[in-house]
């Protein structure tokens, strides 16, 4: 049976670039579905860049966005980690107004607050091990996602996404900036705000943490 090369692993804190060595690897249907996204963002809009190819799949199309996502959010993060420690962020936030406590059902059974900077290192560890996970995230052709992947495993892994987006913007744009990836920042979270929009992936409730630096960017 044809597969999809296997997700490699990867250390949140150690990863130095997105990467293609990944369940998206050359020759998928991911990899082919990024390079359909990839060309579409150096011809057109953004607005273009997240419909979905005629005749592919939702869930894949899904799949291939959340990777991406992640390696864009696991670069930028490491871009100001230096700056994000436990007594400049000794809280996950996002201004004053939005906190955000940590539970995976595992080691962390009840909502926990925890420093900015181990919060990103657990969530980016999380997903990490949901995209190795081969019921969520099939890798042999022809094998399905599971009923609930779009409206409970993947909302679920771009909503805490979501959550990095805005403690980024709201806490550490100034050393965004300084380390030259605001337009890679402002990219990326444009791209992730359209596509969530798109397909309802995300509530505009959960979106109001950001509504303003959405607007500026729209």
């Amino acid at each position: 049976m044809t597969s999809r090369p296997g997700r490699r692993a990867m250390d949140s804190i150690a990863i130095t670039a997105p990467t293609d060595a990944s369940r998206s690897g050359a020759g998928s249907v991911q990899y082919q579905l990024r390079q359909y996204a990839e060309s579409t963002l150096g011809k057109s809009s953004l607005h273009e860049a997240v419909l979905l190819p005629e005749g592919e799949s939702l869930d894949e199309w899904v799949a291939c966005h959340i990777v991406d996502f992640y390696n864009h959010i696991n670069m930028l993060f490491m871009s100001i980690s230096h700056h994000c420690t436990d007594d400049t962020c000794p809280k996950m936030c996002a201004g004053e107004s939005y906190s955000y406590l940590w539970r995976d059902g595992v080691n962390y059974r009840e909502p926990t607050n925890l420093p900015a900077n181990q919060y990103v290192k657990l969530l980016m560890k999380w997903i990490d091990e949901q995209l190795d996970d081969t019921r969520l995230f099939p890798v042999d052709l022809g094998h399905p996602f599971p009923p609930n992947f779009r409206p409970d495993v993947a909302s679920q892994i771009l909503r805490r996404m979501l959550r990095v987006y805005a403690h980024l913007y709201w806490h550490h744009y100034p050393q965004i900036c300084q380390v030259g990836l605001a337009t890679m920042l402002n990219t990326s979270f444009t791209h992730f705000t359209l596509f969530v929009t798109k397909y309802k992936m995300v509530s505009d409730t959960e979106l109001q943490v950001v509504k303003d630096v959405i607007k500026i960017l729209a």
